[in-house]
């Protein structure tokens, strides 16, 4: 399948002309909009229900598309935000905004289909809305390695050498893996491509990839292709389970990322979507972002206590075990659960788990997502009776998922092989390498703490032969040489690394983990917490999970679901079920707007003075709409007028800008960057407007409780929709 992207021609010309139709030129390359707060007059507060700080009445300084100022009186009152109460309204990368932000149910869902898009393994799930106790997982993949119980399949993408889709998954390693030599290195192999988007600091639609043989694609299209595998295999499944099962409008998509990734991040992964044609960009709502801390959080609400293992069990007085040692308890949940796996049905509490029935208002917990590509941390506040879930904290984490342990482990060869000969021998037998990172990860899944046996992985004999060839001497001969003195070698050709060494590999990235769970205990928001999470596929490894009960046992109850590697899809599932699980997040940055505020001999500094028809005035004023880590509700909304420059214009282009912290002043202060725009598409008005009627107003509503920034608007004078989109990718 071959994908076409939209050219930015378009997008160009439309940008432009709005930056000149009002919100942009009143200082040479920044963008202002002239928004300044006057009273809040009492018929107004029972639409802006937030604290406010009233100030005198002013005027909105606009400048038009041909350098003409305009003078409106200004808008509602901008009122800076105070804890939860803020009124905050929807920013999405959405095509037709709706009136009424809170109901998200309004349209009605068959299906549920959730999409766990992970670094190193990727799966779906589905669930009928008719039957929502009930969590269907994806058939059985093909392949698989020996040894390794998997109901998920790797992230690798194989494209043919001309671009085409070839295969995902399993299909895809092994078929690169078969090729000939010379032929793979036309073909183009991806794999843990996910944590690309998290590392592009300057992530936009024409990102590019590189796949293993050294050429690049872009981004936006390696994406498309694995969501639409993944959309024509639930297709598959959905159709021979119930063949009257509509397509169109049928189905809500559900995609997880995680809870760290930025805007532009999340909004790449709904453009992928909507690229690989899982719902139209018409229908935004048809398709959900979950945050993967989240979802796990939502599905732990559900377990039972024998779905459940607690590491932090102690001895008893009398010197017994309460419970059998971790890795015992964890690999007897493992068997049972694969015992379990023929029927893929997996049967939710239809209210409470048991472990939630004992919590009280008020009780608090860390959800700690261990992935393959990164550590995502959310802490948690349970509201009872209602069971429903309030962030305490903005999400935190880092790049410190299982692939630390995989470069790590690659940093080793280059110790004792060189680091060129490993780069040389990665671009001229990629296919081979893929062989040896394959038996790493074997090898690595069966890593224990008090191993006390060697482990074996076996080198792939191109491998040994390539050595041999480039550097004259021979593999065994190569270690002897090397300084590494806990890898050996094998008389039946592998390298025997000891317990210490495979401990080496995981110390950085376990460190890593640790020191940002304990930092995040020690903020004052999050004391008092009473259980630990621990999830996501890196959470099955013994040596994480033996590091972080040895850690936090004695502060708080260390707790893992049976089917960790399962328990972000499952719960993204329930989550497309019911978005409004979680009432209140925490906004991750200070976003706002830059305006002109009246200048003040004294407060203001004389470089952002700026004189217009005899009225001083303070440029580049940072005008908050939400503040880093407050507290925002689902539904509030952030109401803002804005008043086109002259008669006639079209499109509106107002630039957001951020930061992360929250002493920020002005849109120039150090920290502070600009994010995105919102653009607002007027249709010409039915008939010309009376003097008396020259003022147009235009309410965009903003809402930052959700999982994505959203936007919708409002022409005040017809109370017709006004087309809204949020954009954080053009930057």
């Amino acid at each position: 399948m071959v994908f076409s992207l939209r050219g930015p021609e378009e997008e160009v010309a439309s940008g432009e002309a709005g930056r000149s139709a009002g919100l942009g030129g009143l200082c040479p390359g920044r963008a202002i909009c002239g928004l300044l707060a006057p009273p809040v007059k009492k018929s107004q507060k029972s639409d802006v229900k937030m604290s406010t700080l009233v100030e005198p009445a002013m005027h909105t300084l606009q400048i038009g598309a041909n350098g003409e100022r305009s003078r409106t009186p200004s808008p509602q009152n901008s009122p800076r935000l105070h804890n939860e109460s803020c009124n905050i309204a929807p920013l999405t990368p959405s095509q037709s905004p709706r009136n009424e932000i809170r109901m998200r149910q309004t349209t009605p869902f068959s299906v549920v289909v959730a999409i766990d898009f992970g670094t190193t393994s990727s799966g779906y799930a589905f669930s009928f809305a008719s039957d929502p106790e009930a969590i269907h997982m994806m058939r059985k993949w093909e392949g698989g390695d020996p040894g390794v119980a998997h109901q998920k399949t790797p992230t690798s993408l194989l494209l043919t050498p001309d671009g085409s889709f070839h295969s995902f998954g399993y299909t895809a390693r092994d078929y690169y893996h078969d090729l000939d030599p010379d032929e793979a290195r036309d073909w183009l192999y991806f794999e843990k491509f996910k944590m690309k988007i998290h590392s592009t600091s300057d992530l936009t639609m024409k990102t590019e990839l590189e796949a293993v043989n050294g050429k690049k694609v872009q981004a936006l299209q390696v994406f498309a292709h694995a969501l639409h595998f993944f959309k024509r295999q639930a297709l598959q499944e959905l159709k021979d389970q119930c063949p009257a099962l509509p397509e169109k409008d049928a189905i809500r998509w559900v995609i997880t990322v995680p809870a760290i990734w930025k805007q532009p991040a999340k909004q790449f992964m709904r453009e992928a979507a909507y690229l690989a044609g899982l719902v139209p960009s018409e229908n935004p709502e048809q398709l959900l972002i979950a945050l993967e801390p989240e979802a796990a959080s939502i599905y732990c609400r559900k377990l039972r206590l024998n779905q459940l293992i607690d590491l932090s069990y102690k001895p008893q007085a009398n010197g017994l075990m309460s419970d059998l040692p971790i890795d015992s308890s964890f690999r007897q949940a493992r068997e049972q659960l694969r015992r379990s796996r023929h029927s893929r049905t997996f049967l939710v509490e239809s209210g409470m788990g048991e472990l939630w029935s004992e919590m009280q208002t008020g009780d608090r917990y860390i959800v700690a997502d261990c992935g393959g590509g990164t550590v995502d941390l959310t802490v948690h506040q349970i509201e009872q009776p209602q069971g429903t879930l309030k962030e305490l904290y903005k999400a935190s984490g880092g790049p410190y998922g299982a692939v630390g342990v995989d470069l790590a482990f690659e940093k080793l060869l280059c110790q004792i092989f060189g680091e060129d000969f490993i780069a040389t021998f990665k671009a001229k037998r990629p296919a081979a390498w893929v062989d040896l990172t394959i038996a790493f990860e074997a090898r690595k899944r069966t890593a224990a703490p008090h191993r006390a046996n060697s482990l074996n992985i076996s080198l792939p004999f191109s491998f040994i032969d390539f050595y041999r060839k480039h550097r004259g001497q021979n593999v065994e001969t190569a270690l002897k040489r090397s300084s590494v003195n806990l890898v050996k070698w094998s008389s039946q050709g592998m390298l025997r690394m000891s317990s210490e060494a495979m401990n080496e590999l995981f110390q950085p990235t376990i460190s890593q983990i640790i020191t940002h769970i304990g930092d995040l205990m020690k903020k004052p928001e999050v004391k008092g917490i009473k259980f630990l999470f621990l999830v996501g596929g890196f959470a099955e490894s013994s040596m994480l999970q033996h590091a972080v009960q040895s850690a936090f046992s004695a502060v708080c109850r260390v707790i893992i679901p049976q089917d960790v590697g399962l328990t972000i899809l499952k719960g993204a599932v329930l989550f497309g079920l019911d978005p409004t699980i979680v009432r209140v997040r925490r906004s991750p940055l200070t976003y706002g707007v830059g305006v002109l505020n009246k200048f003040v001999e004294g407060k203001h500094p004389r470089e952002k003075l700026l004189v217009k028809e005899g009225k001083n005035w303070c440029t580049d004023i940072f005008e908050k709409f939400v503040s880093v880590d407050q507290s925002v509700a689902l539904g509030e909304v952030v109401q803002r007028s804005y008043c086109p420059a002259r008669m006639g214009q079209r499109k509106i282009i107002i630039n957001i800008y951020c930061c992360g912290t929250d002493d920020v002043v002005y849109i120039t202060d150090p920290g502070v960057r600009k994010c995105g725009t919102i653009s607002l598409d007027l249709d010409e008005l039915e008939e010309p407007s009376s003097p008396k009627k020259s003022r147009r107003e235009i309410r965009a509503s903003m809402q930052f409780g959700d999982t994505e920034i959203k936007v919708a608007a409002m022409d005040v004078q017809t109370s017709k929709t006004v087309r809204a989109s949020i954009d954080f990718l053009s930057n």
